[in-house]
């Protein structure tokens, strides 16, 4: 078996997480050995669990950084998965690099881009690097077309610039958009 890098990606409610669970639940199947990972900053749901918006889950160990995946890997473990890949540190691009290259198969899911619509995170590096990439969309919640973008509301109005880039959350304070009704004020 070669090593790879499998990168889901897209705005919030594109299906990135039930995306990256098919794909475990199937190596699953295939009797592969498969350890799955997420930033211990997602506590939307479940702690020992990738969920997603949907409600499909999966076991994961929560890790407070990307060094902590080597420490915690299991000599037997063929696939890794990896969930909310934007909220860890930029060795993550290493770390799943030196995984691929040691013949596992890394299939990390994560946002492409902020609420600003800028890169986000390891995720550029991440993206250049793997064998695979799929780019999901949502529906954009102001016409219905399809959305690229992950607005963040703030008492129902966008947020702007210069608000914090990490905040934890689901529907309560996101939207996926399209470019045209993404807004970003910066005054």
């Amino acid at each position: 078996m070669h090593g790879s890098i499998e990168v889901i990606t897209g705005s919030m409610f594109s299906g990135k997480t039930d995306e990256l669970i098919r794909r475990l639940r199937r190596a699953r199947i295939a009797r592969q050995r498969i350890q799955v990972f997420k930033p211990t900053v997602d506590t939307r749901y479940q702690v020992g669990k990738v969920t997603s918006h949907a409600g499909t889950e999966f076991e994961a160990t929560p890790v407070p950084n990307a060094a902590a995946i080597h420490q915690l890997l299991d000599e037997h473990t063929t696939v890794v998965g990896i969930d909310e890949a934007q909220f860890f540190d930029d060795a993550l691009g290493e770390v799943v690099r030196s995984l691929a290259d040691r013949r596992l198969r890394v299939i990390v899911a994560g946002l492409d881009m902020d609420f600003r619509g800028e890169p986000f995170g390891p995720m550029p590096a991440l993206l250049a690097e793997a064998e695979r990439v799929d780019k999901l969309q949502a529906i954009c919640m102001m016409c219905g077309e399809p959305a690229s973008r992950t607005q963040r509301l703030l008492d129902g109005r966008p947020a702007r610039y210069a608000d914090p880039v990490v905040v934890v959350g689901a529907s309560e304070m996101y939207e996926a958009r399209c470019r045209e009704h993404h807004e970003v004020p910066r005054d």
